[in-house]
């Protein structure tokens, strides 16, 4: 009767043994991992890169516009290719979301370096791999661009595409310009980044374009006793007002950083601390004492701020990624297989 004990005992050891190596192993098959193509598709990362400096050579604001698809993937659904899915008759995906047309810009440089690499590697590089890649390189050639160099940062792979596209989901998941910083932080939360994250990230506005529909609001009806935002600096609200007159439709467009807009660099801070931030939700980032100081920080000492953005772009690359069998590798990254 002991024995029989013992041995039961023993085989409940086992399998639990069995269970935690079970889930070990399926732990890392859900990370993703640099260089994660280098046996299967070796040439996979340099072919991103060429068709990003293609672009690049084209239109220099491709390069904010493929940084802004990186985001805007991953807030929905976590970072699996969703907003590359065009529409059907019977469903309105992400990409015709008021968020994100016509203002999202870069789904052409993914469609060519998809192209190139189904042909020499079928089936393989996944394209929310595809835009993860495309966005780390975009800011290396902004860098190199803006003279300051240097900057580079790996990528671990290994998504898998989804398989669904709604633009409902953009509704909730994606930061409205209007937000204020509670908001803002608790979005930025409910994806696992922090605060200072967000703060982080939303130095990104240092380069790009917005449509003057994003914010006229705050140019001519800020609210029922207020016609112009009051924290607005005045001189830069008349400016934008020449850009952007009251009947502005959705297609006229002004920078986001007008001093350097096609510099990756510390002046979206310097903008907000002069009451010069674009958006509401640049311009909150006053109001609360914390992120405050951030600004204050990264204004300063913009080489601090461009480490953390590249260890920021990483963490966020890793939003809710679909790995091992999840998903799928579209063979066309505007077409679910």
């Amino acid at each position: 009767m002991f024995s029989s004990s013992k041995h039961s005992n023993m085989r409940a050891r086992i399998m639990l043994l069995v269970l935690v190596l079970l889930c070990f192993v399926d732990t890392l098959r859900a990370q993703l991992q640099v260089g994660f193509y280098s046996q299967s598709c070796g040439l996979a990362e340099l072919v991103v890169k060429g068709e990003v400096i293609k672009g690049f050579m084209k239109d220099r604001g491709v390069v904010a516009g493929l940084l802004r698809l990186h985001f805007h993937d991953c807030f929905v659904r976590g970072c699996d290719g969703s907003v590359l899915i065009d529409s059907t008759p019977s469903n309105t995906a992400e990409k015709d979301s008021p968020a994100n047309n016509p203002s999202l810009r870069g789904f052409e440089i993914i469609d060519n370096a998809k192209a190139r690499l189904e042909a020499a590697c079928k089936g393989v590089v996944s394209c929310a791999d595809i835009v993860a890649f495309a966005a780390r390189d975009s800011i290396q050639m902004m860098f190199a661009y803006s003279q300051s160099g240097g900057f580079g940062y790996d990528v671990p792979a290994g998504r898998r595409d989804g398989r669904a596209s709604l633009i409902t989901d953009t509704f909730t998941n994606l930061p409205p310009p209007t937000a204020d910083v509670n908001k803002l932080t608790q979005m930025f939360a409910n994806k696992g980044l922090t605060q200072e994250e967000m703060v982080i990230l939303s130095g990104a506005h240092t380069i790009g374009r917005s449509h003057c529909t994003s914010f006229i609001r705050r140019l001519y009806s800020y609210n029922l006793t207020t016609t112009q935002d009051p924290v607005l600096d005045a001189n830069y609200a008349t400016q934008l007002k020449q850009q952007c007159p009251q009947d502005a439709g959705a297609t006229l467009v002004v920078p986001m950083d007008n001093i350097s807009p096609y510099m990756l660099d510390s002046g979206y801070y310097m903008d907000v601390l002069s009451n010069r931030g674009l958006f509401t939700s640049d311009q909150t980032l006053l109001t609360n004492l914390a992120t405050a100081n951030l600004v204050n920080q990264y204004a300063t000492y913009s080489y601090l701020w461009r480490n953390k953005f590249a260890a920021a772009m990483v963490k966020m690359g890793q939003i809710g990624v679909l790995t091992g069998n999840d998903g799928e590798v579209r063979a066309n990254c505007r077409v679910i297989n």
